[in-house]
C-alpha cells in the first residue's frame, strides 16, 4: 500500500508523514533534503540550478516509487513525483528560471517515467494559506528557505490548487492545516487519522 503525502513549502507534510508512520505502523520515505547537492545552490541562484534541481527530484522520486512498490510494505512518502512535474518545473519555466529547451526535455523525461510507475492508493493533499506557510517556514528556520519569496510561495500555491482540482489519479483527501494542529493537539491529529481510516477502509 502507498500513500502519499502532497503539499506546498511548510505545509507540514514531513511531520505529518512522521506521525502519520507511527500510527499507523508504516514504513516512512522522506524527500531527499539534507543530501540534495543542488538545493543550497538553487535557492542563490535559482536561474543556473533550476533544470539540474528539478532532475536530481526526479531521479530521487522516480526510484522512490520503484522501490516503494516492488517493496510490497505499507509505505507513507512525503511529497509526490507528480509535484516536481505539475507545479515545480512548469512554475520555474513560466518565472524565466528555466529554458524552453531543459522544460521540454524535463517534460518528456517525467511523461516517460510516469507511463511506468503507479498513483499512490491515497494522496493527502495538505492545503495551506500563505502566512500560515511563512510561519512554519520561519519556525524551522531552514538557511536556504530564507530567500524564498512570497510571490514563489504564492505561484506554487495557485499550481497547487489548480492541480488538485484535476486530480484523478487514485483516491484524494484534502486537509486545510490553517486552523489546526496535528502537532500539538492530539484531537486534530485524531481526526486527521479517522478521515485516513474512512478513505483507506473505502480501499480495501
Amino acid at each position: 500500500m502507498h500513500i502519499a503525502i502532497a503539499g506546498n513549502i511548510g505545509a507540514g507534510k514531513t511531520t505529518l508523514t512522521k506521525l502519520l508512520a507511527k500510527h499507523f505502523k508504516w514504513e516512512p520515505h522522506y524527500e531527499d533534503v539534507v543530501d540534495n547537492p543542488y538545493l543550497d545552490d538553487f535557492y542563490h541562484q535559482m536561474e543556473r540550478w533550476s533544470f539540474n534541481l528539478q532532475i536530481y527530484f526526479l531521479n530521487s522520486r522516480f526510484r522512490q516509487v520503484q522501490q516503494i512498490r516492488e517493496s510490497g510494505k505499507k509505505i507513507i512518502q512525503d511529497r509526490t513525483i507528480y509535484e516536481d512535474a505539475y507545479i515545480f518545473a512548469p512554475n520555474l519555466y513560466s518565472m524565466g528560471l528555466m529554458t524552453s529547451r531543459d522544460f521540454e526535455n524535463y517534460t518528456s523525461l517525467f511523461e516517460l517515467m510516469e507511463s511506468l510507475v503507479e498513483a499512490p492508493d491515497l494522496l493527502i493533499y495538505l492545503r495551506s494559506s500563505i502566512p500560515n506557510l511563512v510561519g512554519q517556514i520561519h519556525k524551522r528556520g531552514r538557511e536556504y528557505e530564507n530567500s524564498i519569496s512570497i510571490d514563489y510561495l504564492s505561484r506554487l500555491n495557485e499550481r497547487y490548487e489548480a492541480w488538485i482540482q484535476t486530480y484523478t489519479k487514485g483516491k484524494l483527501l484534502i486537509i486545510d492545516v490553517d486552523n489546526i494542529n496535528f502537532v500539538d493537539n492530539p484531537e486534530d491529529l485524531g481526526n486527521i487519522i479517522n478521515r485516513i481510516d474512512a478513505e483507506l477502509n473505502g480501499l480495501f
